[in-house]
């Protein structure tokens, strides 16, 4: 982590347009980098950066929310993240390769927490289609179950309903 502070100075005569250009600073600036890339983030550094959402909530800062909320999730490796733009789903900072209809079950599963779907819904939903045998679906969420680990698990099965996304997920839909 670095930490530099800037206090406000006073641009030259002959860059009056670029002072102009520049943001105005009425007090001392802290800029502060921290690292997230390597390895999970500890107690202390999210309270960090809990810290500095509130201090950017609160006006007080230029950082959102979302940026504090996203850099957090790409720090911890329990937390999957789909990104909708790229179509990718990122579990820390490792890459999960997922065929299209896998990320579209968990993208679909994603977006609509805490709610059952059966076999013939997510394949009339997610397949496009309701002719399929509804097993191809229980193949899918098995080897995307596989890919995503046995850490916390991510897809919930209800017997004799269907599917959902577990309660307990930690799953981050970015767009």
């Amino acid at each position: 982590m670095s930490v530099v502070a800037i206090s406000p100075r006073q641009h030259p005569p002959g860059r009056a347009h670029r002072a102009r250009l520049a943001r105005q600073r009425t007090g001392p600036t802290l800029t502060i980098t921290v690292d997230l890339a390597a390895g999970s983030a500890s107690p202390r550094l999210n309270r960090l950066l809990e810290l500095l959402g509130e201090l950017a909530e609160s006006g007080e800062g230029r950082l959102s929310r979302d940026d504090v909320d996203h850099r957090a999730a790409a720090a911890d490796p329990s937390v999957v993240r789909i990104l909708t733009g790229p179509r990718v789903v990122q579990q820390g900072d490792r890459v999960i390769p997922l065929t299209r209809i896998e990320y579209d079950l968990l993208l679909f599963l994603a977006e609509r927490p805490r709610r059952v779907f059966t076999r013939l819904q997510l394949l009339n939903q997610v397949w496009g289609y309701d002719h399929a045998v509804a097993r191809t679906v229980d193949v899918h969420v098995r080897r995307l179950r596989a890919k995503l680990g046995g850490g916390t698990p991510l897809l919930t099965t209800v017997h004799g309903v269907g599917y959902r996304l577990a309660d307990e997920a930690r799953v981050s839909v970015e767009r």
